[in-house]
């Protein structure tokens, strides 16, 4: 099975232009905990939730003055849409990430969640193992 066949297809996605509070704001209306940075149409980022809280709120920063720019993490692993489920896995987990962004030809197509893979078959273990590789402590924390 490919990353195409589970892949969210409705993804939305942010400017490195806009506000920290657009970007809180879009997380609430889709109900995701992270949202692809995009300059032009080529992936520079993610944000997340966290980083939102981390960087921005517990930081004391006016967020409606912070760019998506200073809060995001930059360079994000990207996924294809070819790949296969346990490859997104493996990557996931060596990145320590919970969500993937899919590109194809440089086109943000799609993302996919350790809670997109836990729920097929052949790729739940798998998945379990990433959960459990991410929710360790990183040596830089």
């Amino acid at each position: 099975m490919k990353v195409r066949d589970i892949m969210t297809t409705s993804v939305v996605s942010l400017s490195v232009e806009d506000t920290v509070v657009k970007a809180a704001s879009i997380m609430k209306e889709h109900n995701v905990g992270s949202v692809p940075v995009c300059q032009g149409s080529n992936v520079v980022g993610i944000i997340t939730d966290r980083d939102i809280t981390l960087k921005s709120v517990a930081s004391g920063v006016n967020s409606n003055s912070q760019n998506v720019r200073e809060v995001m993490s930059s360079d994000p692993a990207l996924g294809s849409p070819d790949m296969s489920l346990d490859d997104a896995s493996r990557m996931m987990s060596e990145q320590q990430i919970r969500r993937l962004p899919i590109v194809e030809n440089q086109q943000l197509v799609g993302i996919i969640a350790l809670g997109d893979l836990a729920v097929q078959p052949k790729s739940d273990e798998k998945a379990g193992n990433a959960l459990s590789n991410i929710s360790q402590q990183s040596p830089q924390q």
